[in-house]
């Protein structure tokens, strides 16, 4: 990055953060505070207004905007495919906003760059099938949460689990205070604050039914960071499974979540999978047939034997 390119980017990030200091800037432009020091009063010199707080940083004088900038082709095409995926998987309002994105986008290209970006354009695609988290029904619920979490408001819904509870029930009724939406594996989960488990739980929309926004309001925990929160990892069970080289691939590209540790021997593979109940992963296990063995737990081997014999009787 040359000395005009780095100015610019300084200027932009003037504008996207409002304060600043140089050491943070010398850090992310991998250069000298110093260099940081010479690049803000020459830029100061041209007229952009920076505002230097003495032992807080820089900030652009409230305002001030820059004039439209130029993209290149590849900065276009990220932007296009990023608005595309949006329209696809967010809520109606979101994929609005995205279309007209696109447009704008589009028309303020050179048509050079118009002309470039398009054929980068032919050779890419976004394509999410259709499925559970793409349904009309989730993407309404996603933008109610959406709104819910801006106003602060707590929702309820109904909670159909993975596998049952202790009272041998899969649904339940919720109210949480929603923290944050995340698109995990292609799944979109919120994370909120359960009344009923009083503490930070994580909820498949895809799941959820009868949702509504309540009126009581919820305050978000000052500590709370979506981009820096780690859910605590609660997989303490280990299920050991042999398996063929044949879905060996298979294994990893649908089971790598619970993967643990491989094992190559001579003619098998060996997996080490860590779970939080071993019943996760059985229609996964039952999926591979005859290719795989259930080495451990033992209680484990015991539930894919009677499975199988009740698949038996129906042949």
């Amino acid at each position: 990055m040359n000395k005009t390119e780095r100015q610019l980017a300084i200027t932009l990030e003037l504008q996207r953060t409002k304060l600043i200091r140089a050491e943070d800037l010398a850090s992310q432009f991998e250069t000298s505070v110093r260099t940081i020091y010479r690049d803000i009063q020459a830029l100061s010199e041209a007229g952009v207004p920076i505002i230097g707080a003495p032992g807080h940083g820089y900030s652009l004088m409230e305002g001030y905007f820059l004039p439209p900038v130029s993209f290149t082709a590849e900065e276009a095409v990220s932007l296009l495919m990023g608005a595309k995926f949006v329209e696809q998987r967010w809520d109606a309002a979101y994929g609005i906003e995205a279309k007209s994105a696109q447009r704008k986008i589009e028309a303020i290209l050179p048509e050079a760059i118009r002309e470039a970006t398009s054929r980068v354009q032919e050779t890419m695609r976004v394509l999410h099938p259709m499925g559970p988290d793409t349904t009309l029904l989730v993407r309404t619920y996603l933008s109610d949460i959406r709104n819910a979490i801006f106003e602060q408001r707590k929702i309820c819904f109904m909670y159909l689990k993975k596998m049952p509870g202790a009272d041998g029930k899969r649904s339940s009724q919720r109210v949480v205070a929603p923290y944050g939406l995340t698109l995990i594996r292609e799944n979109w989960v919120l994370l909120g604050r359960c009344d009923l488990r009083q503490d930070i739980r994580h909820f498949r929309l895809s799941r959820m039914t009868e949702l509504s926004v309540l009126e009581e309001r919820f305050l978000l925990p000052p500590d709370f960071d979506l981009n820096q929160y780690q859910p605590p990892d609660d997989r303490n069970e280990h299920v050991l499974v042999r398996a063929t080289s044949d879905v060996a691939d298979q294994i990893r590209e649908v089971l790598h979540f619970y993967i643990d540790h491989v094992q190559e021997e001579e003619q098998r593979i060996v997996f080490d999978f860590r779970v939080r109940n071993p019943e996760e992963i059985v229609h996964h296990l039952l999926g591979l047939g005859g290719d795989i063995e259930v080495m451990e737990p033992q209680s484990l081997r015991i539930r894919i034997r009677e499975i199988a014999n009740d698949i038996l009787k129906h042949y």
